[in-house]
């Protein structure tokens, strides 16, 4: 999925309005995206204008009790790994910047 934010929001300055951002995950229904400074952040879907809709074949979804989803590639889909990330554990930040570049990578190419 690609997304565009629709426009410039006090909120979230760390976000461009009209820059594109490619979805690495949904949690909750918020979209994790990389904002300006490089951070994998929740977003409420809301603040975008979706400009593909596709999401990668292999990510794993899942449903909450209220009915949230939640759908991450292999990797990033196990409870505990944005904690991981954020606490900066080694084997976390590799395997996310692998499976994002990675996402990146063939999400430029669609562009």
């Amino acid at each position: 999925m690609i997304v565009k934010l629709r426009r410039r929001n006090p909120r979230y300055p760390d976000l461009t309005p009209g820059q594109p951002y490619v979805i690495i995950g949904i949690e909750g229904d918020d979209f994790r995206i990389l904002n300006d400074a490089g951070r994998p952040n929740l977003y409420p879907p809301g603040l975008f204008m979706v400009l593909d809709a596709r999401e990668p074949g292999d990510w794993v979804m899942e449903y909450g009790d209220d009915g949230e989803r939640y759908t991450y590639p292999p990797p990033l889909n196990h409870p505990g790994f944005f904690e991981d990330f954020f606490d900066d554990r080694p084997k976390a930040v590799r395997t996310f910047w692998r499976v994002v570049n990675q996402r990146l990578a063939t999400a430029s190419k669609v562009a």
